[in-house]
């Protein structure tokens, strides 16, 4: 996504438009649970968009004007061939805003879904179908399709998708708050995707993500080809999902901003049954579960090239996974827990040194807490490399050799809070992180959209003590490989004040002294208190 000068422009915590809807359909929520509740207001938007989108093409084939003369705006081919979703008059929102306040509304709805993916073959088993059920107020439902329906913008409708889009986004975002650490299954922060696909700069080729949840991802890598000047159709994306109603969720996701996706046939274990066996991708942007103790192993897996991981801990099961699946130009950057960089339990620290010496490790990223709504561990950034050395890159820009050699980012003390519990990385954060990574690859221009030399913008890699060093094999192996940044970056640089310390030491010691003296006297206060309440 493009960036501004105005600070956290897509942040949850601005009280906009997709905020005060929020607000709005929260009320009608009622004493349903968010987790079901995430499922009936999502599948509206989405019918809302899909229902836009088909108006909005059906009223060019009714003008009939240019290319549209003679056309019969009720010819599903005619919608089918401009990539438009083909909406049969049972699913189409003016007639199911009319039955608002119809007791049969929640029927109605259900055979809206039913035609939709009766009609559509992509959006096969996609849409929920559950609007009927009993405990489901109705009146409420009503009052939800009038406040979706509300999204209006007859002026331009175009737009619509767009605006849908961050609705649909926000909603997200504050379902994954609301329903705590079962909504982080499927959601990732924004902040946390942004930093991901910037730092890999995924302009052409194949992106794949094994653990895809709502697909936050692939919208955020649209977004970052479309803001960048280059062509949408230059990517191709490939997904996995073993949660059916996530998968429904990523289905939905990218089909709103009408980006296509192969996300197999159906939800499956990655580990248990790889739906794209065969597929080689250019970048590898994922989120998988932290820590997963439940997970499918079979010793014998080809994927198992460093090592077999262990049963009680899938982190280098994905790890491993990611390599398995990249070409041999191809890159990844995925989260992962801190103990991933530093564990040596049950093999893992030899699957470490075995993927550190075989020299694919880009670069190591150590993020603040508090960032995701799932959970409190800490958790770092992973970025890997099939190949670093010098090459053209995809944007035309060229690479420095960095056989050898990765780069570590402490990122800890970075990040700001939007309430007691959540922090985001603001724009300024990201722009540091990523520039820096940036430069130290030799990537000119930077794929934030600003060339070195730029206000913030370093013109060549140098490292920061505290923050940033670029470390060779051999010293990573001197830290048994350990790859926590916090043992390379060191210390931060204090700044000099100028005061000599021959003043300073006795100025300090006086106000300590001062300090120890206003100490006694209220030690003597608060006994005196004591006394007088006759506990002394």
């Amino acid at each position: 996504m493009a960036r501004t000068k105005s600070s956290n422009s897509d942040s949850s915590a601005n009280l906009g438009f997709e905020a005060k809807l929020w607000l709005a359909a929260d009320k009608l929520r009622n004493n349903m649970d968010a987790a079901e509740y995430k499922h009936v207001v999502l599948g509206l938007i989405f019918l809302k968009y899909i229902s836009d989108t088909f108006d909005e093409h059906h009223a060019r084939l009714v003008a009939g004007k240019g290319d549209f003369a003679g056309a019969n705006p009720e010819d599903k081919d005619e919608y089918l061939a401009a990539n438009v979703f083909w909406v049969p008059k049972e699913a189409r929102w003016a007639q199911l805003q009319a039955n608002a306040k119809l007791p049969s509304i929640g029927k109605d709805v259900d055979d809206a879904m039913v035609a939709l993916e009766r009609d559509n073959p992509r959006l096969k088993g996609a849409l929920n179908k559950n609007y009927g059920r009993a405990d489901l107020d109705k009146h409420r439902l009503g009052e939800l399709i009038d406040l979706i329906g509300s999204i209006q913008l007859a002026d331009v409708a175009s737009r619509s998708k767009d605006l849908l889009g961050r609705v649909f986004e926000y909603f997200l975002t504050q379902f994954a708050s609301a329903e705590g650490k079962n909504g982080g299954q499927f959601y990732t922060p924004s902040c946390v995707v942004r930093l991901l696909v910037e730092m890999l700069a995924p302009y052409k080729g194949r992106i794949y993500d094994p653990a895809c949840g709502s697909g936050g991802m692939f919208v955020q890598s649209e977004k970052f080809v479309e803001s960048h000047g280059g062509q949408l159709g230059d990517i191709s994306i490939y997904g996995q999902e073993s949660n059916p109603t996530t998968r429904r969720l990523a289905v939905m996701n990218l089909a709103l901003r009408g980006i296509e996706a192969d996300f197999g046939p159906e939800n499956a274990d990655t580990f248990r049954r790889d739906l794209h066996p065969d597929l080689r991708a250019d970048y590898v942007l994922a989120n998988p579960p932290f820590n997963d103790s439940d997970w499918f192993r079979k010793d014998d897996d080809v994927r198992w090239q460093f090592g077999v991981p262990p049963k009680g801990n899938a982190n280098f099961a994905w790890v491993q996974h990611f390599i398995h699946h990249l070409a041999p130009q191809g890159m990844a950057g995925f989260v992962l827990a801190n103990g991933s960089m530093s564990s040596n339990q049950s093999g893992e620290g030899e699957i470490r040194k075995a993927i550190v010496e075989a020299d694919l490790v880009d670069c190591m990223v150590a993020l603040p807490g508090q960032l995701f709504y799932s959970t409190q561990i800490p958790v770092c950034l992973w970025f890997l490399a099939k190949n670093k050395s010098e090459k053209p890159d995809r944007a035309n820009a060229s690479h420095r050799n960095r056989r050898g050699q990765t780069l570590f980012i402490d990122a800890r003390k970075m990040g700001t809070l939007i309430d007691r519990v959540h922090r985001e990385l603001t724009d300024a954060d990201l722009e540091k992180i990523v520039t820096t990574y940036h430069a130290w690859r030799g990537d000119l221009p930077s794929p934030t959209g600003r060339r070195a030399g730029d206000e913030g913008v370093p013109q060549k890699y140098a490292d920061v003590p505290g923050f940033c060093k670029s470390a060779t094999t051999a010293e990573i192996a001197a830290h048994s490989h350990v790859l926590t940044p916090g043992r390379y970056v060191g210390a931060e640089e204090v700044e000099d004040d100028g005061e000599p310390f021959e003043e300073k030491m006795p100025r300090l010691v006086a106000e300590l002294h001062a300090q120890f003296c206003e100490s006694a006297k209220l030690e003597q206060a608060i006994k005196a208190n004591l006394r007088g309440l006759g506990y002394a």
